[in-house]
């Protein structure tokens, strides 16, 4: 017996343990799905949802069953899109927005939604304008992170019905037409001026203030100046008077006689030649004082 021959009987004899097994075979093969951690698959049963398997090793009925959908739970952003909006104050403006999110239930958006980035674009402009409706042109530019939450908060809850979620919901820029453009500049150019105006007036002002406080306390100054002149001289007349009291008549006539030998001795250190004309009065004031100073020693 050739080999041909004996393959041929080992076949017949053993063909229905061979194809059992081979059918069993492709029925582990058709029946296990491994799905990778980024994935949920959709599997259907003569066209229904019968289940959606998760990350990991899933057993499904071969041949009654089939993977119908592979979905990616990544996160994903939309393109950004460029819309228009009025605002309350009838100011055309152009607005730039970007979302991301992520499908957390495939078996909604499978069977709800076809183009799952369409709705979610189209919901999202309608939201924006309507927000920006309501709000006038200074409070779009000024609170821009409240106008986010809006938008956000209105997006999340629509789209919660396709089974997604909505990671994030940005408004990127918020551009103007020429004309308002020009106009708000002119606005700004404006304000500008006036403020330096103003700090101009302001700087005038405190220095009106300060030359003020300077004029004031310069005249108090003077003022304690003069208030010390006058106490020393007070105590001087004092002392002179007490002096007076206890040395009688001399001591002021003493005291006169040295003033006016002080005052000649002044007039005589001038600079440069000059004559100086003593009169009599002065002559017997030295005599005075030098007869007086010789009593007293």
């Amino acid at each position: 017996m050739d080999g041909s021959g004996l393959i041929g009987e080992l076949i017949g004899g053993n063909g229905a343990v061979l194809a059992l097994a081979l059918f069993i075979l492709l029925c582990v093969w058709l029946g296990v799905r491994i799905v990778p951690q980024s994935e949920k698959h959709v599997v259907e049963r003569f066209g229904r949802l019968r289940a959606v398997l998760g990350p990991g090793i899933n057993f499904i009925v071969p041949f009654l069953d089939r993977v119908a959908h592979k979905i990616s739970v990544l996160e994903r952003q939309l393109p950004n899109a460029l819309q228009d909006a009025i605002t309350a104050d009838n100011v055309l403006v152009k607005v730039e927005t970007s979302v991301f999110y992520r499908i957390t239930e495939p078996e909604k958006t499978v069977y709800r939604i076809r183009d799952v980035d369409a709705a979610i674009a189209t919901t999202v402009a309608g939201i924006v304008r309507s927000e920006i409706g309501k709000m006038e042109l200074d409070q779009v530019q000024s609170n821009r992170s409240d106008l986010i939450a809006k938008v956000r908060e209105q997006v999340a809850a629509m789209v919660d019905d396709w089974g997604i979620e909505v990671t994030r919901a940005e408004i990127l820029d918020v551009n103007l037409d020429e004309a308002t453009r020009a106009a708000m500049l002119q606005q700004l150019n404006a304000e500008r001026a006036r403020r330096a105006q103003v700090t101009e007036a302001e700087g005038k002002k405190r220095a009106v203030e300060l030359s003020a406080d300077a004029e004031l306390y310069a005249a108090e100054q003077q003022a304690k100046a003069k208030r010390i002149t006058a106490e020393a001289e007070a105590f001087a007349t004092a002392v002179i008077a007490e002096a007076i009291k206890e040395n009688g008549l001399e001591a002021a006539q003493y005291q006169v006689a040295l003033k006016q030998v002080e005052a000649l001795t002044v007039v005589g250190q001038g600079a440069g030649k000059q004559t100086v004309i003593v009169p009599a009065s002065a002559l017997e004031a030295f005599g005075d004082a030098f007869r007086m100073l010789k009593g007293r020693s």
